[in-house]
């Protein structure tokens, strides 16, 4: 990761692992492999650690901040991404950097796609994992091509999913380290738009600067970010491929309902925004809601092919995660977009310190908002 993205306070650090080298962003006077209780931001989609870099200066020092670079992003190795295994490429990095780290058990908070890679390692070593922070969290059932609050497939296929859904553009500006925002598909563009709600905050130039930067570090291509696709008939016309980030969380290979049925069930966090535009129940980034609104042509209908329900499928999954025994606080940001620990930093440090320190004993089904104690605490 280039330093100029680094804020003053902020160390990197590659770590060698079994899997490949990440890289860890952490703050200055914390070893990321000394002693004590550790808490692993995981990033989301086109973005990277940096992101987390506000966080990690506030956490409380009695716990351990630590922010991986995901293959493919920031400063790790970047491997092929094989979607065929869903998002366990990721998973498995992150097990095998939990080990390389010496973490007996770790808190970790994911975001957007990162919050899929955190449920999708409870799945797989829910002995290793103390709690869990799902911030604007895809949904249990992936990216699109799904209906209802179970999660059913519309088509067996995944179509309307996968690396075909994404913006050309974007991808090209990405591609091409485009900082400005000269363009609504360029990065810079789409921060202001989407990654944040607009208006909700005026971000800092150097902080927007610095997530720009983050978001350039994603790299492109059919083994990275967006990934390959496959022509099918049927509307919008594509389904997923085997390769690359968005087929990652196709709903084919991506379902992580199953940690209902988890022997263990540590204790979750959710937080989100309501003006999401990104994870939502009318997201404009799922093909499906896009045709509803005629964004994207020959929509075939709400009865062949309605939106995805994202936010409707993970409180769902959350509701039965508490009634098999687990416990869920959900905490909504109000006016906030995608990325509540960028827009209301100090909001969610403090639901965040209340999580590792006094974490959900029952089930929340009416979202909590913070109240006037919490703002500017």
């Amino acid at each position: 990761m280039p330093s100029d993205l680094l804020l003053p306070g902020i160390a990197a650090t590659q770590v060698p692992t079994a899997r490949l080298t990440q890289q860890v962003l952490h703050p200055t006077g914390v070893d990321p492999l000394g002693a004590g209780e550790a808490v692993l931001f995981v990033h989301g989609n086109v973005s990277s650690a940096a992101f987390w870099q506000p966080q990690l200066l506030t956490v409380d020092p009695r716990w351990r901040p630590l922010a991986v670079d995901l293959r493919g992003y920031g400063g790790t190795e970047p491997l092929p991404v094989d979607a065929r295994r869903g998002v366990r490429d990721w998973s498995d990095d992150l097990a095998a950097l939990i080990d390389a780290l010496g973490l007996e058990r770790v808190h970790l908070v994911g975001w957007s796609m990162g919050a899929g890679v955190v449920l999708q390692h409870l799945l797989d070593s829910p002995d290793r994992v103390a709690s869990v922070v799902l911030v604007a969290p895809v949904s249990p059932y992936g990216f699109g091509g799904t209906t209802g609050h179970d999660g059913r497939l519309v088509h067996p296929d995944g179509t309307g999913s996968g690396g075909g859904a994404a913006n050309a553009e974007f991808v090209a500006a990405l591609a091409a380290g485009d900082t400005s925002a000269d363009s609504p598909a360029s990065p810079r563009s789409i921060l202001r738009a989407f990654y944040v709600a607009p208006g909700s905050l005026p971000l800092d130039p150097q902080l927007e600067d610095v997530f720009v930067g983050a978001m350039l570090t994603t790299r492109t291509g059919v083994d990275h970010y967006p990934g390959d696709a496959t022509a099918v008939p049927a509307w919008p016309g594509t389904a997923p491929g085997e390769r690359g980030v968005l087929n990652t969380m196709a709903p084919t290979v991506l379902d992580v309902s199953g940690i209902v049925e988890l022997p263990v069930r540590p204790p979750v966090l959710w937080v989100r925004g309501d003006a999401d535009q990104i994870v939502s129940d009318s997201s404009a980034f799922d093909l499906a809601f896009l045709g509803s609104v005629g964004a994207v042509p020959g929509w075939p209908g709400e009865d062949v092919f309605p939106p995805q329900p994202m936010v409707t499928q993970t409180r769902a999954v959350l509701d039965r995660y508490a009634a098999s025994g687990g416990r869920y606080r959900e905490v909504l940001l109000p006016g906030v977009g995608h990325s509540p620990h960028v827009e209301r930093p100090q909001e969610f440090a403090v639901a965040l310190l209340e999580h590792l320190t006094h974490p959900a004993a029952a089930p929340s089904n009416t979202p909590e908002t913070p109240g006037p104690d919490a703002i500017g605490t």
